[in-house]
């Protein structure tokens, strides 16, 4: 079994009788646990299968061409490498021995004392998992990039394109899940578009332009207040975006979705078709709950105690989108948002430490922040503990937010000047074309080992691919 800084020798001789604190996932509660255990009297390994912290709320406007890829993602080692008690290592972890107190990634068993869980989620196709390439979802990097290459060129191709008919095809976008994603990528679409075809495209008619935002629920927005969903709703659609409320999803084809609701069977033409309804835990929850006979929820989130650790395992934690955490004074388990996934890190780094300090830790208390989404330029709705905000405040209470959520200063100064330029100009600086079809659909990603022959062994290394987040 291997430890802290494998066969390597700690900076300092006196780590080697520090307590072991290994944190799976460097999102928002990773990394903010990270930050609360940097040069602590303890040592952490910190394993992510990306080498970044990917601010995801914003991922849409990556799709959109809004900011770049590099505007909402931070390389972990500057986050938190320069610690001395904080070791990265990229990989994935695939077993979990909780007897054995050890996690086992790219063919090592690695030992801990404390295991904090903060893999988060991914998206589901709720058991259509041949639609995922036929509508990408919006979790990850290249989810974004696929998405901004097939919208820009089926532009272009429309373009060149005399059919009037095959053109509004190619001009129609459909988004599936009216959830704070779901309208805030609508929204953005629908603003790039018209802008594109009014200034750039000399042959396309912006009346052909058309987003449709389509979810079973009866209305848009529906984990926040009504008037909020209302003020979002009548925005999308004086902006153009064509809601389709109440219509489940029957079936996805290429160019094509087939809707049934009240109103009977009806089927879309889209060249383009994102997915944003589906969110499910990572599957690291329900591996661990094979191992320990822990529960988890429908969605796969493993259910935890008040201190948010696994039933009859007080060393292992679950925290962010991974944990269903229902002991608060409503009962209603904490939502999947960056708020409570950073207070959840926060706090349950400190009661590490406490514990392993012999020292009393109150109780976790979510102080609810509230929820917001932005849904075109200027303009956002957000619902701060029963004050409703919508329009311009509403915008700037969500651009507020956001950067001061961001983990990164300079990427706060680029988004913040990225924003005000094209607010300022309606140019967007991020339309580029790059990658070809379907290179973005289940990305491998983690730790590629070059191919290596040790000298007059005559063995090689064998290259083990990790997982694409759609197996992740």
């Amino acid at each position: 079994m291997e430890r802290f800084f494998l066969e390597l020798d700690p900076p300092e001789e006196v780590m080697r009788s520090w307590p072991h604190v290994v944190i799976v996932g460097g999102g928002f509660a990773g990394l903010k646990a990270c930050h609360a255990l940097a040069r602590q009297p303890v040592r952490v390994t910190l394993i992510d299968k990306r080498n970044f912290n990917l601010f995801q709320p914003l991922l849409y406007q990556v799709a959109s061409g809004l900011v770049s890829e590099a505007d909402v993602a931070s390389p972990l080692r500057q986050m938190v490498g320069h610690a001395p008690n904080i070791q990265i290592l990229l990989g994935e972890v695939t077993d979990i021995d909780p007897d054995a107190r050890e996690v086992v990634f790219n063919d090592r068993r690695y030992g801990y004392d404390q295991l904090i869980l903060a893999t988060g989620s991914g998206s589901t196709y709720f058991g259509r998992e041949e639609w995922r390439p036929l509508a990408p979802p919006m979790k990850i990097l290249e989810h974004a990039d696929e998405i901004r290459r097939r919208l820009l060129m089926a532009l272009e191709e429309a373009e060149q394109t005399p059919d009037p008919q095959r053109r509004r095809f190619l001009q129609t976008v459909v988004v599936v899940g009216a959830g704070p994603a779901g309208c805030e990528l609508a929204g953005s679409l629908i603003e790039l578009m018209h802008r594109a075809v009014r200034r750039e495209f000399k042959q396309l008619r912006q009346d052909d332009c058309t987003v449709v935002l389509v979810d079973v629920v009866d209305r848009v927005l529906p984990t926040m207040a009504e008037p909020l969903g209302a003020a979002a709703a009548r925005y999308l659609e004086a902006a153009g975006v064509e809601l389709r409320l109440g219509a489940k999803v029957e079936a996805i084809a290429p160019g094509r979705v087939r809707l049934a609701g009240s109103a009977g069977e009806q089927e879309l033409a889209a060249a383009t078709i994102c997915w944003t309804a589906g969110v499910r835990a990572s599957r690291l929850g329900r591996l661990l709950a094979e191992r320990c006979s822990c529960p988890v929820d429908r969605g796969g989130r493993l259910v935890v105690e008040p201190d948010f650790s696994i039933p009859g395992h007080p060393e292992i934690r679950a925290v962010g989108d991974l944990c269903n955490y229902a002991h608060t004074e409503d009962g209603r388990p904490l939502p999947g948002m960056a708020g409570p996934a950073v207070q959840m890190g926060g706090w349950v780094a400190r009661d590490v430490l406490a514990r392993l300090q012999g020292r009393p830790m109150a109780p976790f208390r979510w102080v609810d922040l509230g929820s917001m989404a932005v849904i075109g330029p200027w303009y956002a709705v957000a619902d701060l503990r029963g004050w409703h905000v919508t329009g311009l405040p509403g915008w700037i209470l969500w651009a507020l937010a956001h950067l001061a959520f961001i983990p990164d200063t300079e990427n706060r100064i680029a988004l913040f000047s990225k924003w005000m330029w094209q607010i300022a100009t309606r140019q967007r600086t991020a339309l580029l074309i790059t990658g070809r079809p379907d290179q973005h659909i289940g990305v491998d990603v983690g730790l590629y080992r070059a191919p290596w022959n040790a000298q007059g062994s005559g063995e090689e290394t064998q290259v083990v691919p990790a997982q694409s987040e759609a197996a992740a």
